[in-house]
């Protein structure tokens, strides 16, 4: 402040109100300046903010999406091994049915043998069928 005094001393009361007429025009446009500039970071940041909370929307709904699947496919995993399992426990019977069938004709086989042994045995006679190696 004094050394606007001391400066404008030997101006002219007009040089002195143009000057200062100027000085609040350029304060003015100053002011002006930085309300232009905050009112476009405001908005550029308000933009920003919608454009994340829209990408932060749109990955969760992503997210539900693959967790629907990946659910929904270990059920159908957990179906097929289900499955899977099921056949395999009746190829399981099956083949013990098999087994069982196979384990009682050897052992009609084995009880026609050796009663027909005995008959040949008891009538002295030899089998029509001889073993060919002998």
């Amino acid at each position: 402040m004094i050394k606007l005094k001391i400066s404008l001393g030997c101006l002219s009361p007009d040089a002195v109100l143009a000057r200062v007429a100027t000085e609040k025009r350029i304060s003015l446009i100053n002011a002006w300046e930085e309300s232009e500039k905050s009112k476009a970071e405001n908005k550029a940041q308000k933009k920003l903010s919608s454009i994340a909370a829209w990408e932060n929307t749109k990955k969760a709904a992503i997210e539900a999406e693959l967790k629907r699947i990946e659910e929904k496919l270990e059920k159908q995993k957990a179906e097929y091994v289900e499955k899977m399992k099921n056949k395999a426990a009746l190829i399981h019977k099956e083949a013990e049915e098999k087994k069982a069938i196979v384990e009682a004709k050897r052992g009609e086989d084995l009880l026609k043998a050796e009663e027909l042994a005995a008959k040949y045995r008891a009538t002295g006679t030899t089998p029509n069928k001889t073993l060919g190696c002998f």
